[in-house]
């Protein structure tokens, strides 16, 4: 009865990870033979893994990446792709985060820009960091909804406390003066503070002439160039490559 009550006061108290890690103990037959030290320290670790793994989670959900199953250890560094894998990992496992780098990959459509962006946030979740994810052809209509309803200022913030955020297809489609204005007030809240990765198929040289508004571009360029990391993805879309396989593999006859 009191084991009950105990474990009833441990989710009261949100303590999931030690009840769990109590329940196991109770149904091990040679736990008995651990001191209390070890029994306790097993449970404080079980706790503590339960804890990191909810936050993973947490932090996933609300970065809403295109790609959430995007893993750096899964990166195709295949010849003719463009892709350094001892530099990719030298990148993720460094301070590019904490220390607010710009990541700027570009390359044409299908290479796996968005992939290889959304694996580096997903990696910078797994090590505690907050991210989230915006497509810039979209971010004009966002940026138009949050004016309207006086919630900008709010978003802004909240953007400007997000260790990564990930601008995709940026340079796809032109902008207006109000989202120019938005797009330098974003950067400029994250320059040398937060970690900011942009995707393109523009290559970097003609984002200047993209953005359109030479006053403005510089004022952006100068702070996302600060401290960049650069990847130019190359080869043949790997959508295509993908639908080719699958073709293959459906015409192939089972018999």
């Amino acid at each position: 009865m009191m084991m009950h009550t105990t474990m009833a006061q441990l989710r009261t108290l949100k303590l999931d990870g030690l009840a769990m890690g109590l329940e196991e103990q109770l149904t091990q037959p040679g736990i008995n033979a651990l001191s209390f030290e070890e029994r306790l320290a097993l449970l404080v670790d079980r706790e503590v893994h339960c804890r990191n793994d909810k936050k993973l989670l947490r932090l996933l959900k609300n970065a809403h990446l295109k790609y959430g199953q995007a893993v750096i250890e899964d990166i195709d560094s295949r010849s003719g792709r463009g892709i350094d894998r001892r530099e990719v990992m030298s990148l993720a496992l460094g301070d590019w985060v904490s220390a607010g780098h710009s990541v700027l990959i570009t390359g044409p459509t299908g290479a796996g820009k968005s992939w290889l962006a959304c694996a580096l946030a997903q990696y910078a979740c797994r090590r505690g960091y907050s991210a989230i994810y915006q497509r810039v052809p979209r971010l004009q209509e966002e940026l138009r909804i949050r004016h309207g309803s006086g919630a900008f200022g709010k978003w802004l913030h909240q953007l400007a406390k997000t260790d990564v955020m990930i601008l995709d297809d940026w340079g796809m489609g032109a902008i207006d003066s109000m989202t120019r204005s938005d797009l330098l007030e974003i950067i400029d809240d994250r320059a040398a503070h937060k970690a900011t990765i942009i995707t393109s198929q523009l290559p970097v040289e003609h984002w200047h002439t993209w953005i359109g508004d030479a006053t403005v571009a510089d004022a952006i360029l100068d702070r996302i160039m600060q401290h960049n990391h650069r990847f130019t993805l190359t080869g043949d879309s790997l959508r295509t490559t993908k639908q080719k396989t699958a073709k293959k593999e459906k015409n192939i006859d089972p018999s």
